[in-house]
């Protein structure tokens, strides 16, 4: 299994209004696509994906593979915890409880 890191990252927030506010204006990050649970901003070296949360969560890295189910069975049997699997993508704790995202290419 091989895992690759990816140009994205994603951050959790309460307050979508006021982040964009801030992602926006006061960093001058490119705004890509919004919804009304998630901001999608080009910084220059990464994706940056703003999700609303009801509340503040560390930043999430991602990793790309070629086939993320192959990638959960794998975590799992390594001592990962997965934490949201949407079939092509996931969430996982690693051993240490970091999360990370996985994304199917």
């Amino acid at each position: 299994m091989k895992f690759r890191s990816n140009n994205c990252v994603a951050v959790y927030v309460p307050d979508l209004k006021k982040a964009e506010t801030f992602y926006s204006s006061v960093m001058g990050f490119r705004l890509l696509e919004k919804t009304p649970v998630q901001l999608e901003y080009d910084t220059g070296r990464l994706l940056l994906y703003v999700n609303k949360a009801a509340s503040v969560r560390p930043p999430i890295p991602s990793f790309s593979v070629i086939d993320a189910s192959s990638a959960k069975a794998h975590l799992a049997q390594n001592g990962c915890e997965i934490i949201d699997d949407r079939g092509h993508s996931l969430y996982f704790k690693d051993p240490f409880g970091l999360v990370y995202d996985v994304i199917e290419e």
